[in-house]
C-alpha cells in the first residue's frame, strides 16, 4: 500500500527490522489493552436483515428449482438425449449428466470464492444468478437425440458444466452473506432460510413437472410430455431468473465485508508477517496450508448433509420410478409434501442452534441418520402411496437437521479475509464428491448388488463421519464471526456487549479488526501463500 493510502495511524508506524518481532509478553500485553468500542459494533437493523436475506434466497431457489425440474425427468431425459439400447445404461447417463454438474463446481469455487474475498459478495452473487439461469433456460431448447443424434447429449452436458460452475460460487457465496448480514445471537435462524429457499424451490420445481405433465396428457394426449411438456419446466427459468436477478442487483455488499476490507491497520513487512493470521486474505493456497483442518471438518459435514439431501430430492424420483413404477407425476405428489414440511422444519431447527448449539443440532442429525434411514426405506417398501409418504418425513427430519445450521455454521469455521475462497473450495469439493453423485452412485449400487437398501446405507456412512466431524468443530453459536466485529440489531446491544466485553467469554479482540490486534495486519508488498 503506497504511504499516501494508508490509514493515518499506520502512516506513523515503521516496520521492525526483519525477524524483529516483541517479545512474547508485549504482544500479549498489547493485545489485552485493545478494547471493542460502539463504533465497532455491526449494527444491522431487522429490515435490512431481511431484504438482503431475500434477495439471496432467490438464488438458492433457482438452483434447486432447476435440480427439481432435473431430477424428476431423469427417467424421461434418458429417453430423449440418449438412445444406447440399453434402458438402465440410458438412465445412468442421464444420472451422469446430473453428476456433471457437480464436477465442475470445485473449478466454480476456486474462481469465484477468492474472487468474492477480493470485489466483494454481492458483485459474484450477481453473476452466478444470471449464468444459472441462462443455462437452465436453454436447456428447455435443446434438440433431442432423435433430431441431431449425440450432439443432443453433449449439449446436455455442456449446459450442465456452465450450471455447475456457476453453482461453486452460488451456495458458498450466498451462506458467507448470510452469514455476515445476521446478528450473533440469531445467526442459526436467519441464516436458515436460505436453505428454506433451497427446498421450496425443489418443491417448487417437482410442482412444476407435475402439473405440465398432468396438463401436457390432457392437451396433447399421451405423448405430449416426450415430444414438447418437457421443456416447460425448464423455460419457467426464464421469468423466475429475471426476477432472482432484478433483486441480486438491489441486494447491499455485507457490512462484514465492507468493515474488514476497510479496517485500518498497522504496517507490516511481508518477511514479518504471519500468513496465519485471522485477517490475512489468502489465495487458494494459503487456504489449504492454514484452514485445512476447517476444510475437512466442512468437508465432511457437507458430506453427510448433501448425501441424505440429495438422496430425497434429486434421487427419489428415480428410486421411485425404478423400484414401483411411477410416473413423473406421482413421483413429486410422493415427495412434495415432505419438501414442505422439510422447508417449514428448517428455521425450527435453525432458531434451536441459536439457543443449545450448531454441534448439539448436528449431532441429533447424525444420530437420526444412522437410526431412521433404513426403517424409512423398510416402510417405503410397503409400497403404498401413504406408506412412501410416510417414508419421506422420516428421511426428512435428519435431513432438516443437518440443514438448518449449515449456512450459519459453515462459514463461521473461516475468517472473514477468506470466508467466501474457503467456502468455495470445501463445500463445492465436499458436493461434487458425495452430493451430486448421490443419485448417480445410489442407482449405480442398486444395479450391481440388486440391493434397493443400498441408498440407505450410503446416507448412513456419511451420517457416521459427520458426527466425527462435528466432535472435532469448535462452538460457533452466538459467537461474532472469526475477522468480524460483533454484529447485533440495536444500538442497545452493541452497547450492553461493549461494557461486559471483559465478562463475556465469547469476544476475543484477537480474533477481530481492531487496530494493533493479529487480526488486523496491512501488508507492504505482496505475500506469497
Amino acid at each position: 500500500m503506497p504511504p499516501s493510502t494508508m490509514p493515518s495511524h499506520a502512516q506513523n508506524q515503521e516496520p521492525s527490522p526483519s525477524g524483529a518481532r516483541p517479545p512474547r509478553s508485549r504482544r500479549w500485553r498489547r493485545q489485552r489493552e485493545q478494547r471493542l468500542e460502539v463504533d465497532d459494533v455491526l449494527v444491522v437493523n431487522t429490515s435490512k436483515i431481511r431484504t438482503a436475506i431475500g434477495g439471496t434466497v432467490v438464488g438458492n431457489f433457482m438452483e434447486w428449482f432447476d435440480f427439481g425440474v432435473y431430477g424428476y425427468m431423469a427417467i424421461l431425459l434418458a429417453e430423449l438425449f440418449f438412445d444406447t439400447g440399453d434402458e438402465s445404461l440410458d438412465l445412468l447417463l442421464s444420472l451422469l449428466a446430473f453428476a456433471v454438474s457437480f464436477l465442475v463446481r470445485p473449478l466454480g469455487g476456486v474462481v469465484l470464492g477468492p474472487l468474492g474475498d477480493r470485489i466483494g459478495r454481492q458483485k459474484v452473487l450477481f453473476f452466478t444468478m444470471a449464468m444459472m439461469a441462462i443455462a437452465t433456460a436453454l436447456i428447455g431448447v435443446l434438440p433431442t437425440y432423435e433430431q441431431v443424434g449425440i450432439w443432443a447429449a453433449f449439449a446436455l452436458y455442456a449446459l450442465k458444466l456452465i450450471q455447475g460452475f456457476s453453482t461453486g460460487g452460488e451456495y458458498a457465496g450466498a451462506t458467507t452473506y448470510v452469514a455476515e448480514f445476521s446478528p450473533d445471537r440469531k445467526r442459526g435462524y436467519y441464516s436458515s432460510f436460505l436453505d428454506v429457499g433451497s427446498y421450496l424451490g425443489f418443491a417448487a420445481g417437482a410442482g412444476s413437472v407435475a402439473l405440465t405433465h398432468l396438463l401436457a396428457v390432457q392437451v396433447g394426449g399421451p405423448d405430449a410430455m416426450a415430444e414438447w411438456g418437457w421443456r416447460i419446466p425448464f423455460l419457467l427459468a426464464i421469468p423466475l431468473g429475471a426476477v432472482a436477478i432484478y433483486l441480486r442487483a438491489r441486494i447491499p455488499e455485507t457490512p462484514a465485508f465492507e468493515d474488514t476490507d476497510a479496517a485500518p491497520a498497522p504496517v507490516v513487512h511481508p518477511d514479518e508477517a504471519d500468513p496465519s493470521a485471522i485477517g490475512m486474505r489468502k489465495g487458494v493456497g494459503g487456504i489449504l496450508r492454514w484452514h485445512w483442518r476447517e476444510l475437512l471438518i466442512a468437508i465432511a459435514i457437507v458430506a453427510a448433509t448433501n448425501t441424505a439431501g440429495y438422496a430425497l430430492t434429486s434421487y427419489m424420483p428415480t428410486y421411485l420410478g425404478g423400484q414401483f413404477g411411477y410416473n413423473e407425476m406421482v413421483s413429486a405428489a410422493a415427495t412434495i409434501p415432505a419438501l414442505i414440511a422439510l422447508a417449514i422444519g428448517i428455521p425450527l431447527f435453525g432458531k434451536l442452534s441459536d439457543r443449545i448449539g450448531r454441534r448439539k443440532v448436528y449431532l441429533g442429525a447424525a444420530f437420526a441418520s444412522v437410526a431412521l434411514i433404513a426403517p424409512a426405506f423398510a416402510v417405503m417398501h410397503l409400497g403404498s402411496f401413504w406408506a412412501i409418504q410416510g417414508a419421506m418425513f422420516i428421511v426428512a427430519l435428519p435431513v432438516a437437521m443437518w440443514i438448518a445450521g449449515s449456512a450459519a455454521t459453515l462459514p463461521a469455521l473461516f475468517p472473514t479475509a477468506s470466508r467466501y475462497g474457503a467456502m468455495g473450495i470445501a463445500y463445492n469439493i465436499s458436493v461434487s464428491l458425495f452430493g451430486g453423485t448421490t443419485p448417480l452412485i445410489s442407482q449405480y449400487l442398486v444395479d450391481l448388488t440388486g440391493n434397493s437398501y443400498m441408498p440407505a446405507f450410503w446416507i448412513m456412512g456419511f451420517g457416521v463421519l459427520g458426527g466425527i466431524a462435528v466432535l472435532c468443530m469448535r462452538e460457533t453459536a452466538q459467537r461474532p464471526l472469526l475477522g468480524s466485529f460483533p454484529t447485533v440489531e440495536t444500538t442497545a446491544e452493541a452497547v450492553e456487549i461493549v461494557e461486559g466485553q471483559e465478562e463475556n467469554p465469547l469476544l476475543d479482540v484477537a480474533e477481530m479488526p481492531i487496530p494493533g490486534t493479529p487480526a488486523a495486519p496491512v501488508i507492504v508488498g505482496e505475500l506469497d501463500d
